[in-house]
C-alpha cells in the first residue's frame, strides 16, 4: 500500500475518495434506521438499500456514458451533482414524506453506480497494472475503516438532532471530493464511438464480460452468492430487534464491528491476490460469508461479534478481487460499460434478494433464513474456488499505426536502342526497331499501394 501511495496523482484520488466514503458511511445506514424510525417497519427499513440498488438496470446506459467523457470531468460533475440530488430530505418530517427518502435513495444509486464506473476508469489511468491490487486494496481498507465510525457517528447524531445534520454533512463531503480531484490530471477517456450502432456500443460491456472466461466465471458464481446475501439487509434488523433484544440504532454498532473485519481485509487483500490471484480472492471473499451467515442464525452477541467480523473480512477480498480482475481484462476504451455492467450484473440478484428478504423477514424466522444465506454462499464461493486458476487475460494494448507508403511500380527496363542505320540500308539481322510514341498517348504508371 505505501508504493502505491507514494504517488501524488493517486494521493489526490485517495484524498477525494475519502471524502466522499465518509459521506457514504454516515448517511446509508441511517437513511435505513430514518425509514425504520419513522414506520416501524423492518422490511421497510430494508426496502431503502432496495432503492439504492435499482438503478443499476441502467448500468449500460451509464456505462456508455462514462466512456464518452472524460473521467476526471466526469468524477467533479457526479459528486457535485451527488450533493444537489441529496436536498429534498431536509424537508422530510413524517411517516407520510418517506416516498422522498425512496427517491433520494434511488437517486443516489444511480450516482454510485456512475461514480464505481468512473473510477475503475481513473484508477487504471493513474496506477500501473502492478499496482491496481494495492490501489484497490487501499481504497478498501479506508471504506471499511470507516465503518469503525461512520455509521457510529450517523446513528448518533441522527438520535441526537435528526437527519438534516447527517444531509448537510454528507453533502459538504462530495462537495470536498469533487474540489480536490477537479485540480487533477488525468488521461481523458477514449471516445466510445467505433462505428458500431448504439445498441451495440451499450452491450459492448455485457458482450466483452460474456467472453472472457475468467469474468464469466466471477460473475457467475458471484452472482449466485447475491441471490441471498442481500436478505441480510433486512434480516439484520430482525437479528438486532428480535433476537439480542435491542432497538435498531443498535444496527449501528454492529456494522462498525463489521468495520473492524473489513480492515484487516483491506490490509491483507492485496497480498492475497498475489498469491491466488484475482478469481481465488473473490473465491475466498464469497466462502468466508458463508460461516459468518450461519454463526448469525444463532442469536448471540459473542457468536455474532465474531460473525460480523468474518463477514467484514469478507466483503473487501470480494471487491478488490474483481476489481482488479476488470481492470486487468479490459480495454481503456471499454472500462466505463464493463465496470458498470458487472456492478449490474451482480446487484440485480442482490436487488432481488433484498427485496425479497424484505419480504420474507415478515413471514419466515430470520434464523432460517440465515442458514440459507449460509449455505448458499458457501457453495458459490467452492464454484469460485475451483475456477481460480483461469488466468486473468493481459490488459489488450492498442496497436501502434503503421503508415504503408505507396510507391511507385517500377517499369521494365527499356528496350536497347538499335546502331543507326544510314538512309535506306537493311536493318541488320536481329536488330531492335522501337516505334516513335507521340507524347500526347504516353501514360504514367499508376502507384500500387500493399
Amino acid at each position: 500500500m505505501r508504493t502505491v501511495l507514494s504517488r501524488p496523482d493517486f494521493r489526490l484520488l485517495f484524498g477525494a475518495l475519502l471524502a466522499s466514503m465518509a459521506a457514504e458511511s454516515i448517511l446509508l445506514l441511517a437513511l435505513a434506521i430514518w425509514v425504520k424510525d419513522l414506520t416501524g417497519s423492518d422490511g421497510l427499513a430494508g426496502a431503502t438499500i432496495f432503492a439504492i440498488i435499482a438503478p443499476m438496470v441502467l448500468a449500460p446506459l451509464v456505462g456508455w456514458a462514462v466512456d464518452r467523457y472524460p473521467r476526471r470531468r466526469f468524477f467533479v460533475a457526479v459528486n457535485l451533482a451527488t450533493a444537489l440530488l441529496l436536498t429534498p430530505l431536509f424537508t422530510v418530517s413524517g411517516s407520510d414524506d418517506v416516498w422522498l427518502i425512496y427517491v433520494v435513495a434511488g437517486l443516489y444509486g444511480l450516482s454510485y453506480l456512475t461514480l464505481n464506473a468512473t473510477l475503475a476508469g481513473l484508477i487504471r489511468d493513474l496506477v500501473p497494472v502492478e499496482l491496481l491490487a494495492e490501489a484497490n486494496g487501499a481504497l478498501q481498507t479506508v471504506r471499511q475503516g470507516l465503518r469503525l465510525g461512520g455509521p457510529l457517528a450517523g446513528a448518533a447524531l441522527y438520535a441526537a438532532v435528526g437527519g438534516w445534520l447527517l444531509t448537510a454533512l454528507a453533502m459538504t463531503g462530495f462537495v470536498v471530493a469533487a474540489a480536490v480531484v477537479a485540480p487533477l490530471r488525468a488521461p481523458g477517456a477514449p471516445a466510445a464511438g467505433t462505428g458500431l450502432r448504439w445498441s451495440a456500443e451499450l452491450g459492448a460491456g455485457l458482450r466483452h464480460l460474456a467472453g472472457t472466461p475468467a469474468l464469466r466465471r466471477a460473475l457467475l458464481g458471484y452472482g449466485l452468492g447475491s441471490l441471498v446475501m442481500g436478505f441480510t439487509e433486512s434480516l439484520i434488523f430482525a437479528y438486532v430487534d428480535l433476537g439480542l433484544r435491542r432497538d435498531a440504532a443498535f444496527v449501528g454498532v454492529l456494522v462498525a464491528v463489521q468495520g473492524v473485519g473489513g480492515l484487516v481485509g483491506g490490509l491483507l487483500s492485496a497480498s492475497v491476490v498475489r498469491r491466488v490471484g484475482e478469481v481465488g480472492t473473490l473465491a475466498a471473499g464469497v466462502v468466508l460469508f458463508g460461516p459468518a451467515a450461519l454463526a448469525l442464525a444463532y442469536p448471540n452477541l459473542w457468536l455474532g461479534t465474531a460473525a460480523l467480523l468474518l463477514a467484514g473480512l469478507s466483503l473487501p477480498l470480494i471487491t478488490v478481487g474483481l476489481n482488479t480482475l476488470i481492470q486487468r481484462s479490459t480495454p481503456a476504451g471499454l472500462l466505463g460499460r464493463v465496470a458498470a455492467a458487472s456492478e449490474a450484473l451482480v446487484s440485480a440478484p442482490q436487488a432481488l434478494s433484498i427485496g425479497a428478504g424484505a419480504l420474507l423477514v415478515g413471514v419466515f424466522d430470520y434464523r432460517l433464513l440465515f442458514a440459507l444465506v449460509g449455505l448458499t454462499t458457501t457453495a458459490a464461493g467452492l464454484f469460485l474456488w475451483r475456477g481460480r486458476h483461469h488466468p486473468a487475460p493481459a490488459t489488450p494494448a492498442t496497436p501502434p499505426l503503421t503508415l504503408r507508403i505507396p510507391h511507385p511500380r517500377q517499369p521494365p527496363a527499356p528496350a536497347p536502342t538499335p546502331a543507326p542505320v544510314a538512309p535506306g540500308a537493311p536493318a541488320a539481322p536481329g536488330a531492335l526497331t522501337t516505334p516513335a510514341v507521340p507524347a500526347n498517348t504516353r501514360k504514367e504508371w499508376p502507384f500500387h499501394v500493399e
